[in-house]
């Protein structure tokens, strides 16, 4: 099974729902029963306001709702400004262990479609639209027809309490394959497409522009990346098998290291992991700013560089390529 994480450093956490917040929405939602169709652990949102049967106004814009930042990046890139588009995890925002907010109920009750990436990324979302009770309710998985890959490369832990992140579904961080993001622009399309075919034309156009500044991002990475053949890494989190395995390079491990009550003896193992592998290349993720690695990085004298996952960052969907081609600028540094 493949391992999604290891090290995640100064994100922002989304805490467990507060009494209070739960009970300001069932107050206006005029609507507290549990739903019977759910397990006894998992966490229990509110169901969504519910004072008609009346099917989810289409008057207006289609109204589409996207997981997190790089699915949204994708679906506003087709819709333009044909529907409105809304993101449920805000950018920075820990997806991996996000837990849904009362305003994300409300976000997929009143949506005619819901845009996700699949592959199990996001735990929190099945239980959110069991509670949203949107009938008409219309789902694109972005991922859907992707081959995933399991766990391609060891993930070393440096210490005792370290829990994994596995996902049975295969890791899930497709988007980060210019040609996977292809296939997922393909599958938002299609999908709005059948949600609402009046806008068509606007969705293919918008869709074809898209993919053809995708596939001129593959060709920038194979003409950059050919020159740097078999290059070894190694990183904190194991956001990268796709693009390894893409252009070529070779994820020799993914080092997890614990966030906090590091002791003499995780410092030491996290060199030795690293050292074992003789890379050439080490890399975190931007906004990380951590001692240890800082430390870890002079101690092997290999430069510590951020490789983005895109979880974070601007909202424009031209975002996708500004962070790409500083990935590929970083990658051809990193690998000489």
């Amino acid at each position: 099974m493949g391992n999604c994480r290891g090290l995640r450093i100064g994100r922002q956490r989304r805490g467990i729902l507060s009494i209070i917040a739960l009970l300001m929405l069932s107050m206006t939602g005029g609507c507290s029963q549990s739903n019977p169709n759910q397990g006894s652990t998992s966490q229990q949102l509110p169901p969504a306001q519910a004072t008609t049967s009346t099917p989810v106004a289409q008057l207006g814009k289609t109204k589409v709702v996207t997981t997190f930042l790089p699915i949204y990046l994708f679906t506003k890139a087709v819709v333009g400004n044909v529907a409105d588009v809304e993101i449920l995890v805000p950018p920075g925002t820990e997806v991996h262990e996000y837990q849904a907010t009362p305003e994300n109920v409300k976000a997929i009750a009143t949506a005619n479609v819901l845009v996700k990436n699949g592959l199990g990324l996001e735990g929190f979302l099945e239980n959110t639209v069991k509670n949203a009770q949107n009938a008409k309710l219309v789902e694109i998985d972005a991922s859907n027809g992707i081959k995933p890959l399991n766990e391609i490369s060891p993930v070393v832990k440096t210490g005792k309490d370290e829990q994994d992140r596995e996902h049975p579904q295969g890791n899930p961080h497709v988007w980060l394959d210019p040609v996977l993001a292809k296939q997922e622009v393909t599958n938002i399309r299609d999908g709005l497409i059948a949600a609402d075919p009046a806008n068509k034309a606007t969705y293919e156009a918008n869709a074809a522009a898209y993919i053809k500044e995708l596939e001129s991002l593959n060709g920038e990475f194979q003409q950059t990346l050919q020159k740097t053949p078999s290059c070894t890494f190694i990183t904190f989190h194991d956001a990268f098998p796709y693009l390894a395995k893409r252009y070529n390079l070779k994820q020799v491990a993914v080092v997890q290291i614990p966030e906090d009550q590091l002791s003499p003896t995780d410092v030491q193992n996290a060199v030795n992991a690293v050292k074992k592998y003789k890379v050439k290349a080490l890399f975190s993720e931007p906004g990380v700013d951590n001692k240890l690695l800082s430390s870890l990085s002079k101690d092997l004298k290999l430069t510590l560089r951020p490789l983005d996952s895109l979880e974070t960052g601007e909202t424009d969907p031209q975002h996708y390529f500004k962070a790409m081609k500083a990935n590929l600028q970083i990658l051809e540094t990193s690998c000489r």
